[in-house]
C-alpha cells in the first residue's frame, strides 16, 4: 500500500467507523437491549479487516474459498452487523430490527438466520475452537483461506481458549489469526479486578506457541500493519492483542462497566450522536 493510499484508507476508515458507531448505538437503543461497550471497542478492527483484507463475496456468502471471520465475543455482534451491511450482505434498512422477534439480526450471531455469520457464537470461550477447526479443515483440504477469530479479554478466562491455543500451535495453523479485543472490562468489573493473572497476555500466547503482536486497537495504521503482519511467513498461528477502550468514541460511554450490557436511553443516544457528529 502506497503512502498516499494508506493515508486515504485511514481517513476513510476513520469516517466510516464514526458513522458505524452512531448506527450501533441507534440499533441498541431501538432494541432497548444490547452491548454498546464491547461493540464500540471492536468496530475499528472489524471494519478495517472486512474493508481492506478479507477475501469474501457478499453475493456468495458460502463461497468455499472465502476467508472466515468468527466473532467469538458474540455479544458485540452489532459491530459485525453494521460491517456486513456496509459490505453489501444485506440492506442496511434491516439494522433497526436488531434483537426483534423474527429478525435475522439476533443478539448474538446465528448462522441459521444470517449466512454471513460463520458460526453461532456468544457462549464465551468457544470461538477459538471453532476457528481452529475451520483452519485445520482448510489445511486438510489444501485451501488457501485464512480464519480470523476475535475474542474478548474477559472471554479468555475460559480454559477452553487455552486448550485450543495449545492444539493450534501443535498443528502449525499458520492460517489462523486470533485477535483479542482487550478493552479492560467485563460484565462484573475491570479485568484487573476479576482476573488480574491474565497478564502478561502476550507472554502467555507466546508460551503456547503463537507469534504475537500487540497494538493500539484504535490506531488504523497499527491495525493495518498488524493485519499485514498476520499474513507474514512462519508456521505458527498468530495472535494480535488489540488494546482498546470500552465504549470508544463517546466520552460518557467509555470505560464504565454500566455500558457493557445496557442500552443507552433516548436522551443519552441524542447526546452520543451529537458528540460523534462533532468528532474529527
Amino acid at each position: 500500500m502506497s503512502a498516499t493510499s494508506r493515508t486515504e484508507t485511514v481517513a476513510m476508515l476513520t469516517k466510516l467507523t464514526r458513522e458505524m458507531r452512531a448506527t450501533i448505538l441507534e440499533m441498541i437503543t431501538q432494541a432497548a437491549s444490547g452491548h454498546p461497550g464491547g461493540s464500540l471497542s471492536a468496530i475499528d478492527f472489524i471494519a478495517a479487516l472486512f474493508t481492506t483484507r478479507l477475501k469474501h463475496d457478499p453475493k456468495n456468502p458460502s463461497w468455499v474459498d472465502r476467508d472466515r471471520f468468527i466473532l467469538s465475543k458474540g455479544h458485540a455482534v452489532p459491530a459485525l452487523y453494521v460491517t456486513l451491511a456496509h459490505q453489501g450482505y444485506f440492506d442496511a434498512k434491516l439494522l433497526p430490527t436488531l434483537r426483534q422477534l423474527g429478525s435475522p439480526l439476533q443478539g448474538h450471531p446465528v448462522n441459521r438466520f444470517m449466512t454471513a455469520c460463520e458460526a453461532p457464537t456468544g457462549s464465551l470461550g468457544q470461538g477459538l475452537s471453532v476457528a481452529q477447526g475451520i483452519a485445520l479443515a482448510g489445511k486438510l483440504d489444501g485451501k488457501s483461506y485464512k480464519t480470523f477469530c476475535l475474542m474478548g479479554d474477559g472471554e479468555i478466562q475460559e480454559g477452553q481458549v487455552w486448550e485450543a491455543a495449545m492444539s493450534a500451535a501443535k498443528f502449525k495453523l499458520d492460517n489462523l489469526v486470533a485477535i483479542v479485543d482487550w478493552n479492560g472490562g467485563q460484565i462484573d468489573g475491570s479485568i484487573t479486578e476479576v482476573m488480574p493473572s491474565l497478564e502478561p497476555v502476550v507472554a502467555k500466547f507466546e508460551a503456547f506457541g503463537w507469534d504475537v503482536k500487540e497494538i493500539d486497537g484504535h490506531d488504523f495504521n497499527a491495525i493495518l500493519d498488524a493485519i499485514a503482519w498476520a499474513d507474514g511467513a512462519g508456521d505458527k498461528p498468530k495472535c494480535i492483542v488489540s488494546r482498546t477502550v470500552k465504549g470508544k468514541g463517546v466520552s460518557f460511554v467509555e470505560h464504565p462497566t454500566k455500558y457493557h450490557g445496557a442500552a443507552l436511553s433516548k436522551d443519552e443516544l441524542a447526546k452520543a450522536l451529537a458528540e460523534l457528529k462533532e468528532a474529527k
